[in-house]
């Protein structure tokens, strides 16, 4: 089969010829029929530090897609040939604590589906039968190829309570995008969106915020602040992982609110805490993946009830054989999510 394969530890990737993985007893063949490029893709294209210490090549890479089953192993019960799936691509050890408590999203012994072994950057990919997610066939295929990054927004919005309240969103990357669709479809308002791109500034006000602010312009702690009579907002959805973006985001939590942290810094920063956590009460939220199957029961009714538009976000559609392109675009700013397409023929949003 065709597949994107990480061949060095080095920058770039290459098309080439793999043989189509075996599966086990208790495994799904899935053929894949669209896959979305993500950040983590990006890190592993460019060979960044932290691609240094966790990638081991050869791996086929990604982890964001949707297919058709192809074949299953001996003991699979619950997937058939021609079921519309996508994947869990965290698989839990099921042994540690938090397994065992119903915490599988922070499983101490993690391994990740195109990190950790091979991923859906293929004509083929296997999934444990543990992982697979059935999708209801109204969805349309290029909004089931970006389930995992909207079940990361549907967990960081849904983390606390949402509806009728103030909500910020800093960082409007594909995540803080969805962020602000999931958000409007449940009821909060007003939305402020910050992010110094004008590009994605364009895509936020797109998928409904109702103030997008300049970050590099505008300081948007002082703007929330000044749009909310000096209260501050309800709910604040921190999705950059910049360390200035992050201390905004603390600034512009209201007393008592709360503030749910998705996006990941490169190292460690400083925060104010006196002022902007304690004396807040403000409740902090560290927001790891999606909550298996929680969030995939709560993003599908989402996806059903015809409340989610994410058709603006999805930009770009092309070959798998063009990835290369689809990454420079991605790393330009003027895109959000890139579909990749193994038949080599994009698709029109629909199934």
């Amino acid at each position: 089969m065709q597949a994107i394969v990480k061949t060095e530890a080095r920058p770039g990737a290459e098309i080439q010829r793999v043989a189509v993985p075996e599966i086990g007893p208790r495994d799904v063949l899935v053929r894949v029929k669209a896959a979305s490029v993500c950040g983590t893709d990006l890190h592993i294209y460019r060979w960044d530090r932290w691609s240094e210490r966790r990638i081991h090549p050869p791996l086929v890479f990604g982890h964001e897609f949707c297919g058709e089953v192809e074949s299953v192993g001996a003991e699979v019960t619950t997937a058939r040939a021609g079921d519309f799936v996508s994947a869990e691509m965290h698989v839990a050890c099921g042994r540690c604590f938090q397994c065992r408590t119903g915490q599988r999203h922070i499983c101490q012994n993690v391994r990740i589906i195109g990190i950790d072994m091979d991923g859906c950057f293929a004509e083929f990919v296997k999934i444990p039968e543990s992982n697979i997610w059935k999708i209801d066939p109204a969805i349309p295929v290029d909004y089931a190829a970006v389930l995992d990054p909207l079940g990361n927004a549907v967990h960081t919005v849904l983390a606390g309570e949402i509806a009728g309240l103030s909500v910020a969103v800093t960082g409007c990357g594909p995540i803080g995008l969805f962020a602000i669709a999931v958000a409007k479809a449940c009821g909060a308002g007003p939305i402020f969106a910050s992010e110094p791109h004008p590009y994605r500034m364009k895509l936020a006000e797109k998928m409904g915020a109702s103030v997008v602010i300049d970050s590099p312009g505008t300081d948007p702690a002082a703007e929330v602040l000044a749009r909310t009579e000096g209260v501050g907002a309800d709910v604040v959805l921190e999705m950059s992982g910049n360390p200035q973006a992050i201390r905004q985001a603390f600034q512009m939590l209201r007393r008592g609110g709360r503030i749910s942290l998705l996006g990941i810094p490169s190292k460690p920063l400083e925060l104010d805490l006196a002022n902007d956590v304690i004396f807040k009460g403000a409740v902090v939220q560290g927001i790891n993946g999606r909550r298996v199957f929680e969030t995939w029961y709560k993003m599908q009714a989402l996806l059903k009830s015809g409340a989610l538009d994410l058709a603006p976000l999805i930009t770009d559609r092309m070959p798998m054989s063009d990835f290369a392109r689809g990454v420079e675009l991605l790393l330009s700013g003027n895109a959000s999510k890139v579909l990749l397409y193994p038949d080599g023929v994009p698709g029109a949003a629909g199934r």
